[in-house]
């Protein structure tokens, strides 16, 4: 199982988002996180928002993984989100975004954080990749993609170290 899968639940999968801005993505995955995780809706937004400001989290080719650290937060946990259209990220190539993977981690992690990051880089710049989940059915389709992902090799052996 690869470290995404396992800080995703499945009520964290919200295809086709239907918002305009990422102002807005914040404040709809923050409700999310409230609702399932008892994380305050405002808190999230502020550490996603205070991370944006530090530069977009916008990655190019229609991604983002916006990512925040929270205070009182145990373990490390995501939501997926995809957009019913493609919004404006401020992204290195200029182009909308229409997958975003928001990241929660507690307020101390540093490996593990950066080790999360690296694997969502590296699933989402593999283009079939990002094309099943653009046109995955459901949720649950969405989900099961992430969960079947594997890291590439080279990356397991170092993992394994």
């Amino acid at each position: 199982m690869n470290l995404i899968a396992k800080l995703l639940p499945p009520q964290n999968v919200l295809p086709d988002l239907d918002v305009s801005s990422k102002k807005r993505v914040f404040e709809h995955v923050g409700l999310v996180f409230e609702n399932h995780h008892q994380i305050a809706h405002t808190q999230v937004f502020e550490s996603l928002f205070a991370r944006e400001k530090l530069g977009s989290t916008g990655l190019g080719q229609g991604i983002a993984i916006p990512h925040g650290r929270i205070k009182g937060l145990k373990e490390a946990v995501g939501a997926m989100i995809r957009m019913r259209a493609p919004i404006p990220f401020d992204a290195p190539d200029a182009l909308p975004v229409n997958l975003i993977f928001v990241l929660l981690v507690p307020e101390r992690a540093t490996d593990l954080h950066l080790q999360i990051l690296s694997e969502l880089a590296q699933m989402f710049s593999d283009k079939a990749f990002r094309d099943q989940l653009l046109g995955a059915p459901s949720a649950e389709a969405m989900h099961r993609l992430i969960a079947e992902w594997q890291p590439h090799a080279a990356n397991q052996r170092s993992a394994a170290v």
